[in-house]
């Protein structure tokens, strides 16, 4: 049984180092740089990794390339901002032999700079849960420019042991990615024919405050809580706004670059 580590990155030399050194119980590490300018290349040869470059518009497209380029039976897949504790570690090591072809979803710590934020996450903003790590053809990304669809195949199971996700740096970051995203989101309505409807996002307005805010206990982080509903609630009518706005307009919108913290999960609400 041999384990790679999969990391697609753009342009995250600040974070990199910091993911690649919680990483020494891999056989193999593979970064995926996307036309990356700063000296997030230099980094990873320090440590050894297999560096594949390219230039890929859709994240399925660009993370299914790191897939198949890695060369052991499992693989997990972390991004920059995630951190393997030694724990997880530790238990991955004792899981893996024997398993049999499947996938192993791992629980998330979400923190907002420093402050560890437990309540509140969902939709775009978060994540409690994924499937980082899988067997050699279990998992396949989906090319919507939002929350890509994921097709899993094989026996399903859980990990104890949680990554450290250091979602935001700050309350600012927050505004960033709600910009990101809903620009994303808009791009993608277009491609996909399905203009927003202004009623179902003003009715989002009111659901998704709720369900992050009430539902998801987002009221026991003070002020964090309140601004992860505020945004969750905001990021369908920004979608309906610009995407309107470039309808009217006659424009195209413009492309954005790729967000930093890809989150593969599909929003139900």
């Amino acid at each position: 049984m041999t384990l790679s580590a999969l990391i697609v990155i753009r342009n995250e030399e600040e974070q990199l180092s910091a993911c690649l050194s919680t990483l020494s119980f891999v056989d193999e590490i593979v970064v995926v740089l996307d036309r990356s300018t700063d000296g997030s290349r230099e980094i990873a040869e320090a440590t050894g990794a297999k560096i594949v470059e390219g230039t890929w518009e859709i994240e399925g497209d660009r993370r299914n390339s790191g897939i198949a380029a890695c060369s052991s039976d499992w693989i997990l897949e972390i991004d920059a901002d995630e951190r393997v504790t030694p724990e997880l570690a530790r238990e991955i090591s004792e899981v893996l032999p024997g398993a049999a072809p499947g996938y192993f979803g791992i629980k998330f710590n979400n923190y907002v700079g420093s402050r560890l934020v437990t309540y509140g996450w969902g939709a775009y903003n978060g994540v409690n849960q994924k499937n980082a790590l899988f067997s050699r053809g279990a998992k396949i990304w989906g090319r919507q420019r939002v929350h890509p669809a994921i097709q899993m195949e094989g026996e399903a199971h859980l990990l104890e042991e949680r990554i450290n996700h250091y979602v935001y740096e700050n309350i600012g970051d927050m505004f960033d990615r709600l910009n990101r995203y809903s620009t994303l989101a808009a791009i993608q309505a277009r491609e996909n024919g399905e203009a927003p409807r202004l009623r179902s996002s003003l009715r989002r307005i009111f659901s998704r405050g709720f369900k992050s805010y009430i539902s998801r206990k987002g009221r026991r982080e003070g002020a964090y809580g309140i601004a992860l509903a505020l945004f969750s609630a905001l990021y369908p009518i920004m979608t309906y706004i610009k995407y309107t706005v470039a309808e009217e307009g006659m424009q195209s919108i413009p492309s954005q670059s790729k967000p930093k913290k890809p989150v593969p999960q599909k929003d139900s609400e």
